[in-house]
């Protein structure tokens, strides 16, 4: 049996349980570089625990629909930014936990500009870029220790399409 998700675009507000979106506020917070820049500051709760803050780059290939989600991770140890270098859009999946288990999944879409930060411990699917391959900076916690459990479903869920601002 497949279970049915619809993507919805994402928002900070409908996204504010599993982690923070950062994209750029109607007005910077400092304008700095000799007024030539403007700083949107602290976007993100970045949480690494006892380990230390890593910067990676990931190159993923392109996810289209039906997207079928058969896996979600989490990472108890830190959380996980993810930002796009070339606007691609991602398929973004997360759960809420429900006893130690990922609880009945929700899906977003970014939008060009929109990067994730995922709290830590939050359930969420893989990178997923949208109908292209993508590259993307990752911010991560670098420690000792395991900081990834995996769950894979029984009964895969299965993004089936993408509501538009008005339908989300």
């Amino acid at each position: 049996m497949t279970r049915e998700l619809r993507a919805r675009p994402l928002t900070a507000a409908a996204f504010a349980a599993f982690g923070d979106v950062l994209e750029p506020k109607p007005e910077a917070d400092k304008i700095i570089n000799q007024g030539k820049c403007g700083r949107h500051h602290d976007l993100a709760l970045l949480d690494f625990g006892d380990g230390r803050a890593g910067i990676s780059l990931f190159d993923a290939e392109a996810r289209h629909l039906p997207y079928r989600v058969e896996l979600v991770e989490r990472h108890p140890s830190g959380s996980q930014a993810f930002v796009p270098l070339d606007g691609v859009p991602m398929i973004v999946i997360v759960a809420p936990d429900a006893g130690g288990a990922p609880g009945t999944p929700q899906a977003f879409l970014s939008q060009p500009g929109q990067s994730i930060n995922l709290h830590r411990g939050v359930w969420h699917g893989v990178l997923a870029p949208f109908e292209a391959p993508g590259k993307y900076i990752v911010v991560d916690r670098i420690g000792d220790g395991a900081n990834l459990e995996e769950h894979w479903f029984d009964d895969p869920w299965i993004v089936t399409e993408v509501l538009s601002h008005a339908e989300g």
